[in-house]
């Protein structure tokens, strides 16, 4: 993924500008706006201190920064697409066994994770989304004709698509935690990035290994 500081810049102008205006916590964030593997020190540099942010409970800066929310707020949706496309290949009936195994695994690990970032933003009192809902901007987001196609496949072809899509999303929401990673301050959201890396780096091994059998 090759965002450039430019575009973090964008993204926390617009958060600030909006004043970090959201909608409902279950359909997704919408920054449309990637991270970037080596931006963490931009993104801490360019987006506004926690202690800034609209809306923030007294106090809160010295639990988490803005890291940490941005974290949450673009993983939700970004998660959100994944458990949706899981439960698009769970709906078929003519799927191997193998990628059902790996939909289910996907979606009962990803699942309990939205709530739990979007605990911690409620708490955090900031939106549990940015500037919209679309969120298809985000690194490894799915279009709506990439969903739409994944909803009509078939058999091998759904197989080999929903993985080749996976494995894009997982790459994505790396990208993400590892800024998370390196510039987050929050404990539990840091550990949630550490976890994030280990469980979909093996989970892309996995996809690949099973798309190479396709």
């Amino acid at each position: 993924m090759n965002t450039t500081f430019k575009n973090l810049s964008i993204a926390a102008a617009l958060a600030a500008s909006l004043g970090l205006a959201g909608c409902a916590a279950d359909t997704g964030s919408g920054s449309g706006m990637p991270m970037d593997h080596g931006s963490s020190g931009a993104m801490s540099s360019n987006m506004p201190s926690a202690s800034n942010m609209p809306n923030m409970r007294p106090g809160a800066s010295a639990d988490h920064n803005q890291a940490d929310v941005m974290f949450a707020q673009m993983m939700v949706p970004h998660h959100a697409q994944a458990v949706e496309m899981s439960g698009i290949i769970l709906a078929k009936t003519d799927m191997p066994a193998e990628v059902t195994a790996l939909a289910t695994k996907i979606k009962a690990a990803q699942a309990p994770e939205i709530e739990q970032m979007t605990g911690w933003l409620t708490g955090w009192n900031v939106p549990t989304m940015m500037s919209d809902d679309s969120g298809h901007g985000m690194a490894g987001m799915v279009d709506d004709q990439g969903i739409d196609k994944l909803k009509s496949a078939t058999g091998t072809e759904a197989a080999k698509l929903f993985l080749e899509q996976m494995i894009g999303h997982h790459e994505g929401a790396i990208d993400m935690a590892q800024q998370e990673i390196s510039a987050g301050k929050f404990p539990d959201a840091v550990k949630l990035g550490h976890d994030i890396v280990d469980a979909q780096q093996s989970e892309i091994t996995q996809m690949k290994q099973l798309l190479a059998t396709m």
